[in-house]
């Protein structure tokens, strides 16, 4: 399926706006305009977006419950209770754990940590884990990263005497659980200023709330923002607003001094040699921390993320990396049978959903799958497995969909679910995967937009390659650190051509290596076409194309910039 290009001109007032940015900044209209698109008006803003400033982390006791939750841990510590740190078994889950776990360290020994077992457990607070909390002496439980929905489970541990501190950013149902404190910035009565944190941002801001509160200072804290940077990006949560100070400096970290556990997991990725970016987290480092819950137990990754030796920290790595690759060979082995189900559906080309279920598939790379699926047909995916009669699933949306809305619709048919507008899970019995399956269609066909269901590549700006100077290019790489609500920029270029020495490249030569002339200019770029050799003959001919690309480092020619096309339109595919 060929991919639209869909470019939004800027109006009058924001190019007037931006002309202004740019007078004052000094840097171009075009690079003021991306600023404008994503809220940034004046140059206070601006400065604050380019350069992020710990200082500017809101107060965390503007969160709903802070004051209680504090007040709690004061008299844990205070009267040596056992404490428990629990979360969830994905990176934001363990990475949550791993930073809670290594700061209370340095006030208690009497803590312990929990990781749910995905078969044992399921998914989020279990039974089994309270039983575990109360069997170990533990009063206080500080659950990350879910919770929000654990209204039985809660109410369980209170009946023996243990108190729990909820820290999750899913979204809650009407009902609460009777915890001791919820902090959650997506409560219905939240008055934080920031909805999107991570789970483990989330912790993050109770701790910062407990030093603050303890008159400890913020530098003991700060070196934990590693972990924050990791949740993050593995999460895709917004890199905007809070989370932009914590990402920008939690990557600082991971360059210039990462944890002993992180610095392990970048030495088996093969990244020491590098500057760790967002990329780097969600491809690289996120996959292998996520593959131990997945394939085996999320216990590990914490185990590693809290170790202070590198041997045994890269002995874990390794270990985690092993099971990266089983991940990866189940990943693999699911997709191609997805894919088989699939192509072999109904009507497919009328459905906007696609709900697919095997009762043999490994649970813990469902999600992987739907992704792929999402990824591949363009429609929101759900794919289920089972346990006995318990089936479990997992849901992907596309961009504007908010597939949790739908999950909510089709709730009396399910055990339990939790998640956002992209990303769902859930339970519920095997003989509910039909009416499930048929519901679900129904709300997505109901409310999703045509053009939501169509590969579409957003172009920020239409620009000429005589405007990419070296200034441009330092000054967009400042836009860094990427993700929602903050991508990476998209650029078009309209008549095109080679200059002579475009070439395919590749094992298979599946490839593109460009060498274009700007019609308008004369500019001469270089740059790479992943994928699109099929468009080689006709750049050969010295015709005229247009092309959206990012723009990055040439890695083998230091300094200069290299165009990373995304899509290429010729005459005759307009």
């Amino acid at each position: 399926m060929g991919q639209k290009w869909k470019f939004q001109p800027p109006t009058n007032e924001q190019a007037i706006t931006a002309n202004t940015l740019s007078a004052e900044l000094d840097m171009s209209p075009v690079l003021c305009g991306l600023l404008v698109k994503r809220g940034i008006t004046s140059v206070a803003e601006a400065r604050n977006f380019f350069r992020p400033k710990l200082s500017h982390l809101h107060n965390p006791f503007l969160m709903k419950d802070m004051d209680i939750a504090v007040k709690r841990l004061n008299k844990a510590l205070g009267k040596k209770e056992r404490i428990l740190v629990y979360g969830d078994y994905d990176v934001d889950g363990t990475t949550a754990v791993a930073l809670v776990y290594k700061f209370l360290q340095h006030f208690s020994s009497n803590i312990d940590y929990y990781i749910p077992d995905r078969n044992e457990d399921g998914y989020g607070i279990s039974k089994r884990g309270v039983d575990y909390a109360y069997s170990t002496g533990v009063k206080l439980i500080i659950v990350l990263d879910c919770g929000i929905k654990a209204i039985e489970e809660i109410a369980y541990a209170k009946s023996l005497g243990i108190d729990f501190i909820v820290c999750d950013h899913h979204m809650p149902d009407e009902e609460l659980p009777c915890a001791v404190a919820i902090l959650n910035p997506k409560r219905a009565d939240s008055t934080y200023p920031y909805p999107h944190l991570s789970g483990c941002g989330v912790g993050f801001k109770f701790m910062q709330a407990f030093a603050m509160d303890n008159a400890i200072p913020p530098e003991q804290l700060y070196p934990l923002l590693d972990l924050v940077a990791v949740s993050i990006a593995s999460d895709l949560v917004p890199i905007m607003g809070e989370n932009r100070i914590l990402a920008y400096h939690g990557i600082k970290q991971i360059n210039h001094s990462p944890s002993t556990g992180l610095k392990a997991i970048i030495q088996v990725c093969g990244l020491e040699e590098k500057e760790v970016g967002i990329n780097d987290i969600i491809f690289k480092i996120g996959p292998r921390i996520n593959a131990s819950g997945r394939v085996m137990q999320g216990k590990v990754a914490v185990d590693l993320l809290i170790e202070n030796e590198l041997p045994a920290a890269l002995e874990l790595s390794h270990r985690i990396n092993e099971m990266n690759e089983t991940r990866k060979e189940l990943d693999k082995s699911m997709t191609e049978e997805a894919n088989t189900i699939v192509e072999g559906l109904e009507s497919f080309d009328e459905r906007r959903a696609i709900v697919i279920f095997n009762p043999d598939w490994h649970r813990g790379v469902i999600g992987i799958v739907a992704s792929r699926l999402t990824e591949v047909y363009h429609r929101p995916a759900v794919v289920i497995t089972c346990t006995g009669d318990i089936a479990t699933g997992s849901a992907r949306s596309v961009t504007g969909f908010d597939v949790y809305k739908a999950m909510e619709s089709c709730r009396d048919l399910l055990d339990n679910f939790g998640g956002h507008t992209y990303a769902a899970g859930f339970s519920m019995k095997v003989e509910n995967v039909e009416a499930f399956a048929a519901r679900f269609e129904e709300f997505v066909t109901e409310n999703i937009l045509p053009e939501q269901t169509a590969p579409v590549i957003e172009i920020d700006a239409e620009i000429d390659f005589h405007q990419i100077s070296r200034k441009f290019f330092s000054d967009l790489k400042r836009f860094a650190p990427h993700g929602p609500d903050n991508p990476k920029p998209v650029f078009c270029t309209h008549n095109v051509c080679d200059y002579g020495a475009s070439k395919v490249v590749g094992r298979r030569q599946e490839h593109i290596k460009l060498e274009l002339v700007d019609n308008m200019s004369n500019t001469i770029l270089n740059g790479i076409a992943f994928g699109q050799s099929r468009q080689a003959k006709y750049i050969k001919s010295k015709q005229l194309f247009d092309i959206c690309y990012t723009l990055e480092d040439n890695v083998y020619k230091h300094g200069e910039v290299q165009l990373l096309i995304e899509s290429i339109h010729t005459r005759h595919s307009r």
